[in-house]
């Protein structure tokens, strides 16, 4: 079997172990982890191509607000449901707004990015029926009927997290293996090349905007499951730049890239809290200085390297 999909089946193993033994805290880091992955994972694929959108907050708070509008208002219970709708709403805005980004690039990408997600933003603040400055509270959703409390919720919810995140991991792994997938490296490499040899580069470009969106939108409702509550600040532009930050931590290489990022992420975040409230800031960009000059290819760079030495050695002489 593929190496990254062992990967991906032993992370979801992992945490379906871990909603049954972990400690409280820990299940609610490891559902954070896994929910903001998936938007990670659309930065992934958006990286391949070379472009780095300051703005995937705009999904990200799509896909919360739409999933948990119609999980507060439609009287729909069910969490599939509910993150079926998030992403769907995502993906839908990704799609009408990919006419248009799919015509910048570099640094026209990332502002014009930015601009939607604070225009998205203001509109949030000022709107009193979502809330205003002050979001809203998700009422406890149900899992195919059924409906746990307390403590027993949070455990649930990681391991349907675990299954929703590893699977568009398998998914977004084997469309990034096909040849749609593989015209990612083609396209940021040389654009014009791609279109002589009869590919739209705007076309594929758009494709994988909408699909970073809608895991985004994934994402976004999942850790809105998770906290309980929606707000605009998951449309500000110091989320996006949250996003950016685990995906250059995680590097690119893989879609198992994002879930170590993201992990990695979470658990710097949680103790430089514990241990140095007034300057934990301060540590995640240390942490993230000290990556970029280690580590310019990312966290999983490391995993890459391990292999190939491996590799090498196996096809001396003599071994």
């Amino acid at each position: 079997m593929d190496r990254t999909l062992l990967i991906l089946l032993a992370v979801l193993a992992a945490s379906l172990a871990g909603a049954l033994a972990m400690p409280a805290w820990a299940v609610s880091l490891a559902t954070m982890a896994l929910a903001k992955a998936l938007v990670v994972l659309g930065l992934v694929v958006l990286l391949r191509c070379g472009l780095v959108p300051f703005g995937q907050a705009l999904f990200f708070a799509l896909g919360a607000y739409g999933g948990g509008m119609a999980l507060r208002k439609l009287g729909i219970a069910d969490a599939l449901l509910g993150v079926a709708i998030g992403t769907a709403v995502a993906g839908t805005v990704a799609f009408l707004l990919g006419f248009l980004m799919a015509r910048y690039r570099e640094i026209f990408f990332a502002m014009l990015s930015v601009a939607f997600s604070m225009i998205f933003y203001g509109a949030l603040v000022k709107n009193e029926a979502l809330g205003s400055t002050d979001g809203f509270n998700l009422p406890t959703p149900t899992f195919l009927g059924y409906a746990p409390k307390g403590e027993e919720m949070r455990r649930t919810l990681l391991a349907y997290t675990a299954l929703v995140s590893v699977g568009l991991h398998a998914l977004v792994h084997a469309y990034l293996a096909s040849p749609l997938g593989r015209a990612a490296t083609a396209i940021r490499d040389n654009e014009i090349r791609v279109e002589y040899l009869g590919a739209s580069v705007q076309r594929l470009i758009h494709g994988k905007f909408v699909m970073a969106g809608a895991l985004a939108g994934a994402g976004g409702i999942l850790v809105g499951m998770a906290t309980g509550h929606i707000d605009p600040e998951m449309s500000y532009w110091t989320t996006s730049g949250e996003f950016v930050f685990i995906a250059i931590m995680g590097g690119a290489s893989s879609v198992v890239a994002a879930i170590a990022g993201s992990a990695v992420f979470e658990v710097v975040r949680t103790y430089a809290l514990q241990y140095a409230p007034q300057a934990w800031q301060g540590v995640i960009g240390a942490v993230l200085l000290l990556i970029i000059l280690f580590l310019p290819n990312g966290l999983w760079s490391l995993v890459e390297r391990r292999r190939k030495r491996a590799a090498g050695a196996a096809g001396e002489p003599g071994r």
